[in-house]
């Protein structure tokens, strides 16, 4: 795609503006630094304001749906290994009439070391795509704020907030505007409500109101109420929780708050947190005092500190934690609940160890943990 990012001139207007020439599969530059000219060949004339930004020409081709017209990676490293990972936004649509793309860079009166603002706003099928580790995420605005790269650092890491709602160029800047965005001519107007911010993870979709990702600590958290539903041709899987966490740096995607697994098989289980892993077909259910791990399967029921649950096979394997205990209550045919002591060996049908990732794995680790302690695992030959 050939993209044209256009500097607002004027005192109270310094906003990159992206304007589109022709579709491409491209994806924009990342954003440049404040007062640094970008490397793409400008427009024949420059604007003096937002409201004059030319407009495609009339003959300019329509962009097939899905092609990114405007993108800005944030790159976080880690303190824990060292590397880098990195989030990407992208504006997926390319018509004025759907939504914006605009980089508002540090003003006169700001600091030198003032990080970028950018808003990305899309109303069409595609949204806002935001990728953090195995997580794409669509939403219809996103604000982000990027700090000024490091000397000799590619990139630089910021803050993302994401929900439902729009942006606009305004027509006239408030005079006694404050906010830089407003000072910029750009107005947000973030709505957020339930399933909004959409989750994809390999088979499992998500849905929750509100996303804000903080380089403090490099966790995105998506507020609920959080809903989602796992593909699956034998037992599909259904469930909810308070919100979902993404720890960039540990790669590691974790339902929090009241989570609760439904197979359209039957089983039940609950949990204070969950760590989920689409690709490798495991959810990490980990108890709290307040919400202990449980899993229920009609008359069955497993109890442990740690619950490891095979998403594919909806069955279940116990891990016992350090100084903790793991009890259930198997009924066989003919047997009901009342008939089977609670402290009964965890060996019902369907609760069954995970095989190691690998052969070379401890095959009581946890398929999701390998480089942790070895749990107990009493239902192992």
């Amino acid at each position: 795609m050939a993209v044209t990012l256009t500097l607002a001139v004027g005192a109270a207007l310094p906003v990159w503006v992206l304007a589109q020439d022709a579709p491409s599969t491209t994806p924009a530059p990342a954003v440049p630094p404040a007062q640094t000219q970008p490397q793409q060949t400008p427009q024949p004339s420059v604007p003096a304001a937002p409201d004059q930004i030319t407009p495609p020409e009339p003959d300019t081709p329509e962009a097939e749906p899905g092609t990114e017209n405007a993108s800005l990676d944030l790159v976080r490293k880690s303190d824990k290994d060292g590397k880098e990972r990195r989030i990407r936004i992208v504006r997926t649509g390319t018509s004025d009439d759907t939504g914006i793309f605009a980089v508002c860079s540090p003003q006169e009166d700001d600091p030198e070391d003032a990080p970028n603002l950018a808003v990305f706003s899309e109303t069409g099928p595609g949204g806002v795509r935001i990728t953090i580790d195995k997580n794409v995420i669509r939403v219809p605005l996103a604000v982000v704020t990027q700090q000024q790269p490091k000397e000799g650092q590619d990139g630089s890491d910021g803050r993302v907030e994401a929900s439902a709602g729009t942006a606009r160029f305004l027509d006239d800047v408030p005079a006694d505007a404050k906010d830089r965005l407003t000072r910029c001519g750009v107005e947000t107007n973030p709505k957020p409500a339930p399933d909004t911010v959409f989750v994809t993870q390999g088979k499992t979709e998500l849905q929750g109101q509100k996303l804000v990702y903080d380089e403090t600590d490099g966790i995105a958290r998506i507020d609920g109420p959080v809903t989602f539903k796992r593909a699956n041709e034998k037992d599909p899987l259904t469930g909810s929780s308070e919100r979902i966490e993404v720890n960039v740096d540990d790669e590691k995607t974790t339902l929090v708050g009241n989570v609760v697994l439904n197979s359209e098989g039957g089983r039940v289980s609950r949990a204070g947190r969950v760590e989920y892993d689409d690709a490798a077909n495991l959810a990490r259910l980990i108890g709290t005092p307040e919400q202990p791990a449980v899993s229920v399967k009609g008359g069955d029921t497993l109890r442990a500190g740690t619950i490891l649950y095979d998403l594919d096979r909806n069955e279940v394997y116990a891990v016992k934690a350090e100084g903790g205990t793991i009890t259930g209550e198997f009924v066989e045919e003919g047997d009901t609940p009342g008939n089977v002591p609670a402290g009964a060996p965890a060996t019902a049908p369907g609760t069954r160890p995970l095989p190691p990732p690998n052969p070379s794995q401890d095959p009581n680790g946890s398929p999701l943990n390998p480089s942790g302690p070895n749990p107990t695992n009493p239902a192992a030959p």
